[in-house]
């Protein structure tokens, strides 16, 4: 498993962009294996983190003890980062819950938009218009996709766009603490120690009886989950924020949507349910992606 190496340039001869799409692909399968998985969302999150969490010790301790150390400052700020990814997954997979894979991967794709403001404020820099027109292009695309939002599910929307404003954050503080030099690896660590807190905190609200055990049938693809598209993905993911703006690689993740809808479509047969606003929709949002590194290559040939 390459992603996983100790050299921090393995990767670097595959252009990090195109790296990005692929780790995009493999996130598409989580929406996908969260409707597979029988588990409560909060009993789901609490899995996944634990058992990702679990997984990156064991490698640390047997590759790299070393980074098990961070100073208790910087292990503080990576964990409260991971507060933040635990409430965002705790809406996500609550938002799946509430209303369909659509719905919450629809809403999961404004992050772009949030992204466009939350970046600017956080780093303290002006708001580009370009970021402004890119995230519109995209809303554009997602009440295409939508198509019209059954009443019933306009909750499990607002709790999809909650969790895709958290969304919007906690990549822009995890791109900081990467260019602080903070490990990768050790960021996963920690970040999952955030998010199994969270999913306890909001596990008594939202399943007031128990913590759900996994059935037998739910452990392939908990640990898919768990291993693949948390332990992997996320330390490859804060890897390549390194090289990439949050928001280009904010709004490159809204192929997830795209693929994850079809995914569905193909393992859940149900194609029958896409219409041809969804494919207009997925488009625009295809669109976005190529315009967004445009303007930035049109800017920096200006400068």
């Amino acid at each position: 498993m390459p992603l996983l190496y100790s050299n921090p340039h393995a990767l670097i001869s595959i252009p990090s962009l195109l790296q990005y799409h692929f780790l995009v692909f493999i996130l598409a399968l989580t929406a996908v294996l969260g409707n597979v998985i029988s588990l409560e969302a909060p009993s789901l999150v609490f899995w996944r983190v634990s058992i990702a969490g679990l997984a990156m010790l064991a490698w640390l301790t047997v590759t790299c003890p070393a980074m098990l150390r961070l100073s208790p400052r910087r292990a503080l700020a990576v964990f409260n980062v991971g507060l933040l990814q635990g409430a965002h997954w705790v809406c996500f997979f609550l938002s799946v819950s509430l209303s369909s894979v659509s719905v919450a991967l629809a809403a999961f794709a404004t992050i772009s938009l949030f992204t466009s403001i939350s970046e600017p404020l956080i780093e303290r820099r002006a708001f580009r218009l370009g970021e402004l027109l890119c995230g519109g292009i995209v809303i554009s695309g997602i009440l295409l996709i939508t198509g019209g939002i059954d009443p019933n599910h306009k909750f499990g929307l607002l709790v999809g766009l909650a969790g895709a404003l958290l969304h919007a954050i906690f990549p822009v503080l995890n791109r900081d603490l990467a260019a602080k030099g903070t490990p990768p690896k050790s960021m996963l660590l920690y970040g999952m120690g955030g998010a199994c807190l969270m999913s306890a905190i909001i596990l008594p609200f939202l399943s007031p009886y128990h913590l759900q055990a996994p059935s037998r049938s739910d452990w392939i693809p908990l640990l898919t989950l768990s291993i693949l598209c948390t332990t992997i993905a996320h330390t490859w993911n804060i890897r390549l924020l390194r090289r990439l703006t949050a928001y280009t690689a904010n709004l490159t993740m809204n192929f997830e949507p795209v693929w994850g809808i079809l995914l569905g479509a193909v393992i859940f047969q149900e194609y029958t349910e896409l219409k041809t606003s969804f494919y207009l929709g997925a488009i625009l949002i295809i669109l976005a992606n190529f315009i967004d590194p445009w303007l930035k290559k049109a800017r920096a040939c200006k400068l």
